[in-house]
């Protein structure tokens, strides 16, 4: 994926490196985002419409096509035309159900129609679904040359700053590193913007981003067209100002929050203590699947992979404290299937588009219920199925209840042989051990090596080569003889 940020000025090596993803991939995860002959099947559409009715010029038409978009889905077939009138969008969605293809599909015909660079922006909340948006403008635009930049954190500036000099048509960024290039960035400004995209809007409404993006909207030009699309959406009309949006029109696929109806929901009521116990039973009982687990911190997220990979799981761990190339590394790992488990902090929860996810679990219960609809709509994507299970403790019930009245149904208990469940106490016991002994290593590194560590990322440079724990996994066994039993107690003194 960084490749294609880096070659975005060689639209020969684009091209290249499209026929090579749609090669390795591309039927699944073009037709995964679009989710256009599940969606007619699904919903007993009998106007099975194509690209040109839609308004469509034939290049695009073609390059749908290219990508096994056989036909529209719900969302592209309501807001398509729209966009192509002119009109401000606010596009509510399912998740999976082709949201970039209804923004994306309208820029680019507007682009062929009066070329220029810098011709638009797409904000989005993390740094994955920008590169994610990238690849599908990429190709999508292919065949008529679009060049594109993403302008996240975690990258090099001068770099992006480079990139940024080349006058890529489409920006994709997120809002905290596009504030830092207009500030900084000798030359850079959105002065000729045409169109402001807000991916995942609801979270970029958010008090998250309002320093930043106030500063965005002062500097683009009021002419110009807004589309805010999310699976989830603001109910605060004062929010939807701020965008500066001018006589929008809801485009409104899904009445009410909610999730796809292939998608099993169940929750599991546990004691705290035994979640661990839980997670293994269920992960070892729906063994052959591909997970995503979601922990609330980054600290529980490296703990539970190391616990998983004690036990001879093969798990990667995805944070917002990782070097941005770990982080991208770790999802390229999970989406080639090279692992089968991802577990994550809610960096993975929005947008994501990973085909083969076939079963979400959430262990530690999402604090805003919004959360919850993004992070289940990882799996059963684009008229596929999927299940999720949400661990409940007694700690969590009021959230729980939440989530379900979100939803307006109660969720089916997930069945567990407690007996079953309970023989795994002593093995995962001592893989907890093995993963906080390895975790307090992990700690030492990276303090001991506080001043090399300043490489690019203060002192996730010196460790962030354990941030996915794998090269780190087994330095216990390599050092027990003498030296791991000493470190160990040291590190008990030092606490």
């Amino acid at each position: 994926m960084s490749s294609s940020e880096s070659d975005v000025d060689d639209m020969s090596d684009v091209e290249t490196e499209k026929l090579a993803k749609s090669a390795l991939n591309g039927d699944d995860s073009s037709n995964q985002e679009n989710g256009s002959d599940n969606d007619q099947a699904e919903n007993g559409d009998n106007e099975p419409t194509s690209w040109e009715d839609l308004g469509l010029i034939d290049t695009l038409c073609q390059a749908c096509r290219g990508l096994k978009w056989k036909a529209p889905s719900k969302i592209q077939r309501e807001a398509i035309p729209l966009a192509l009138e002119g009109k401000d969008i606010i596009g509510l969605a399912e998740t999976g159900s082709g949201k970039t293809g209804a923004f994306a599909l309208p820029i680019l015909q507007a682009l062929l129609d009066n070329p220029q660079r810098y011709f638009a922006i797409v904000l989005t909340p993390t740094r994955e679904l920008a590169f994610q948006i990238s690849e599908q403008f990429e190709a999508l635009g292919a065949t008529i040359g679009i060049k594109c930049c993403v302008v996240v954190g975690g990258m090099d500036l001068v770099t992006q700053a480079i990139q940024l000099a080349r006058k890529p048509h489409i920006i994709i960024a997120t809002p905290g590193r596009l504030v830092d290039h207009l500030e900084n960035t000798k030359g850079f400004n959105l002065k000729a913007i045409k169109y402001l995209v807000m991916d995942e809007a609801d979270r970029i409404l958010n008090m998250d981003f309002e320093v930043e993006l106030n500063k965005i909207l002062k500097v683009i030009p009021r002419e110009r067209r807004t589309y805010l699309f999310s699976a989830t959406m603001t109910k605060k009309v004062k929010k939807l100002e701020r965008a500066s949006l001018r006589e929008p029109v809801k485009v409104e696929v899904s009445s009410k929050y909610q999730t796809v109806e292939k998608l099993l929901q169940y929750y599991i009521f546990i004691p705290a203590k035994y979640k661990d116990v839980y997670l293994v039973h269920i992960l070892n009982e729906l063994a052959g699947n591909s997970f995503m687990i979601f922990c609330s911190t980054c600290n529980n997220t490296v703990r539970t992979a190391l616990m998983l990979r004690a036990l001879g799981l093969a798990a990667v761990p995805l944070h917002g404290q990782m070097t941005q190339n770990k982080r991208l590394a770790a999802l390229n790992k999970f989406k080639s299937q090279a692992r089968q488990i991802l577990i994550s902090t809610d960096v993975a929860s929005r947008g994501l588009d990973i085909p083969h996810v076939d079963v979400v679990l959430n262990l530690d219960i999402p604090m805003h219920s919004k959360d919850y609809i993004h992070r289940v709509g990882r799996t059963a994507r684009a008229g596929r199925a999927g299940q999720a299970v949400t661990f409940v403790t007694q700690y969590d019930v009021e959230l729980y209840q939440r989530i379900e009245h979100l939803l307006g149904k109660k969720l089916p208990l997930y069945k567990c042989e407690e007996d079953e469940v309970m023989a795994l106490q002593e093995r995962v016991a001592e893989a907890q051990r093995t993963a906080r002994m390895e975790q307090r290593d992990i700690d030492e590194r990276k303090a001991s090596k506080g001043g090399k560590g300043k490489r690019g990322r203060g002192g996730d440079g010196g460790g962030s080569d354990d941030d996915d724990t794998e090269q780190f996994n087994g330095v216990r066994k390599r050092l027990k003889p003498g030296q791991g039993k000493g470190k160990g107690k040291g590190g008990k003194q030092r606490k």
